[in-house]
């Protein structure tokens, strides 16, 4: 009797401790294999951390020259693109796009000193931008002239030979004033329908500087500069005396 106790006690303990068991492996198994499976993990990132190190101090190299490149160069192109647009862009263009850039709200009300000091800003501005402007075309100016082949050298506005000026001949009507004579110019020519010999007739003021000339004179004139209101002509010399 005394083992019968015994003997049910283990097989009512056995149905209890074989109930745990099955749920003790699976809550230990986890457990059991997390410290197995870390184990390997840990060993294994230990092997190529120096590896995956080394990589990453590269990176940081390879990289750091390329973007120094590109801060260096950043400042050159920012000092040679901004003042383009500005030399570029018209007055018209410049007013266009105020307005456009304009909201349309009301401007805040301001005293006189601060719109004399608006003026004054806006004055400075476009000083600014017109002795720009200037100098720009002063250096093209200058550039456009070293360039520029050598010119050649002007023809003189007044021919050095003088050209033929005209001689006629008359008779002397007057010499009252002094060193001047009136000459009568007779003239005779055909008429080109009719064929008849047209005379005709006119006077001129001549110079004669030593009075050498006499009414009734044939003498000889040539033409010269202006003299007086009259005279545009000279004495040459006298053909025949009068009778």
């Amino acid at each position: 009797m005394a083992d019968e106790p015994d003997n049910q006690t283990d097989p009512n303990e056995t149905p209890a401790a074989q109930a745990p068991e099955p749920e003790a492996p699976a809550t230990e198994t986890p457990e059991a294999q997390a410290p197995e499976q870390e184990a390997p993990v840990a060993e294994a990132p230990e092997e190529p951390a120096p590896e995956q190190e080394v990589p990453a101090t590269e990176t940081p190299e390879v990289p750091a020259p390329e973007q120094e490149a590109p801060a260096t160069e950043t400042p050159e192109v920012q000092a040679v693109v901004p003042p383009e647009p500005a030399e570029q862009l018209s007055p018209k263009e410049r007013r266009r796009r105020k307005r456009a850039a304009h909201a349309g709200e009301a401007r805040p009300p301001r005293s006189a000193e601060e719109r004399h000091a608006e003026r004054l800003a806006e004055r400075k501005d476009k000083a600014v931008r017109r002795r720009t402007r200037r100098l720009a075309e002063r250096a093209k100016a200058v550039e456009r002239r070293a360039t520029a082949p050598a010119r050649e050298p002007l023809a003189p506005v007044h021919a050095p030979v003088e050209g033929t000026r005209k001689v006629r001949q008359g008779i002397v009507v007057s010499d009252k004033a002094d060193k001047t004579i009136t000459v009568r110019i007779d003239t005779a020519r055909r008429h080109r329908r009719y064929e008849k010999i047209v005379r005709s007739s006119s006077t001129l003021h001549a110079h004669d500087e030593n009075n050498e000339a006499h009414e009734g004179d044939v003498v000889r004139v040539i033409e010269s500069r202006p003299l007086s209101r009259l005279k545009r002509w000279k004495l040459v010399d006298v053909l025949e005396r009068a009778r």
